[in-house]
């Protein structure tokens, strides 16, 4: 088996990096969050603009996924900033505290002065950044990561060279008892058939393709037909010409392992292995959702270069060929374009991938970390009220 250094959690996970960061409940205190983070070095802000004015559905999206950011096992402590009339702020802290979480909820409206608020964040920051030092790294297996799969900005050559080089990466770390999350919905249509036969049951199979036809249905009430053309103007250019040619070279990305169990955003899998996560095709929001349901890693394919990353989370970027990895090698970690050249395998490429894998979980950077890419958005599912 292989292992990796990581960090021990008191709720049984582990880390693969050590943040302490803020994050706000509600998106009128995200000015007041970045403020907060810049008192003490080394702090992280979170930001987003959720958790007022949603429909039922979306409030308890946002809810989970902020829950799943601030407890997840990157994340060493969290300051939650919110006020007492969004609900929202001491219901996470006390499911936070009772998975063993370090948290400090700090409301707006129940301080004195707002100088007062940001007095007690510093004290209390800095001394998560003291405590923080005095964690150190173990000795871990393997089996305790979870790796997100994700792709953008796709090109011609990512369903022949990145994507199924992360799919060989993802079969030989199921094998591990490692647990890979694929996702981008949207990236399934036209080809959820093929996923749908890995799954280990029925169940499991008729839930992936009835989370399929229901995003379609929502794609179609907007009045779009996602079938009828590729929707990217950035994959058009990129030289794909359907919808069903870009979803047959995504879902390489799961390899070939049994489909175990199907979960909705920013949920956390409860099945090893393989597992399907319901996210948008919008690489921010898809990648903030396999943080916040519990991937320490996300491996990142893409043909354009993007620089999306996260704050919480080493996003390994695969570029899908060779002039992509020369001209933007600032932001692509892997060069899966040696496919393409002869000079690796796919299966050769999934090793490496795998390789970056436990050498980033050990404390390897990423370019996204060493550019400061810190993207996090949540997926809206309606209009504002």
């Amino acid at each position: 088996m292989k292992t990796f250094n990581g960090y021990q959690r008191a709720d049984g996970s582990v880390g693969v990096r050590n943040h302490v960061i803020v994050i706000n409940a509600i998106g009128k205190l995200a000015g007041f969050t970045r403020k907060m983070a810049q008192l003490v070095p080394g702090v992280i802000p979170v930001v987003h603009q959720g958790g007022e004015a949603q429909f039922p559905q979306d409030l308890t999206q946002t809810v989970r996924t902020l829950q799943g950011i601030a407890g997840h096992p990157n994340v060493s402590a969290a300051l939650i900033l919110g006020m007492k009339e969004d609900n929202l702020t001491h219901v996470m802290e006390e499911q936070l505290n009772k998975e063993r979480h370090h948290v400090k909820v700090l409301c707006l409206d129940e301080e004195r002065t707002i100088t007062e608020m940001f007095k007690k964040g510093k004290k209390w920051l800095k001394t998560a950044v003291e405590n923080r030092r005095m964690e150190k790294r173990v000795s871990v297996d393997v089996s305790k990561l979870i790796v997100g799969l994700e792709c953008g900005g796709s090109d011609a050559w990512s369903g022949i060279t990145a994507n199924p080089a992360i799919g060989c990466f993802s079969d030989y770390f199921v094998k591990d008892e490692g647990t890979s999350i694929l996702a981008e919905t949207t990236e399934a249509i036209g080809a959820e058939h093929i996923i749908a036969e890995r799954a280990v049951h029925p169940k499991v199979s008729a839930k992936f393709i009835d989370m399929v036809k229901e995003y379609e249905e929502r794609i179609k009430e907007t009045g779009q037909d996602v079938r009828s053309a590729n929707p990217s103007p950035g994959n058009i250019a990129g030289g794909l010409t359907t919808l069903e040619e870009k979803s047959l070279g995504c879902i390489k990305k799961g390899g070939n392992a049994p489909l175990n169990e199907v979960i909705d955003y920013a949920e956390p899998p409860t099945k090893k292995g393989f597992v399907f996560m319901n996210t948008p095709g919008y690489d921010v929001e898809s990648v903030s959702g396999l943080a916040a349901g519990g991937a320490q890693i996300v491996l990142f394919s893409t043909g354009k270069g993007s620089p999306t990353g996260s704050p919480i989370v080493p996003v390994i970027k695969i570029g899908s060929n060779s002039e992509l990895y020369e001209t933007m090698a600032e932001h692509i970690d892997v060069n899966a374009g040696k496919i393409m050249e002869g000079s690796s395998t796919r299966i050769e490429m999934g090793e490496e991938i795998y390789n970056t894998v436990i050498n980033t979980a050990s404390g390897n950077k990423t370019t996204a970390e060493k550019n400061g890419n810190q993207e996090f958005a949540i997926w809206r599912l309606a209009e504002t009220i």
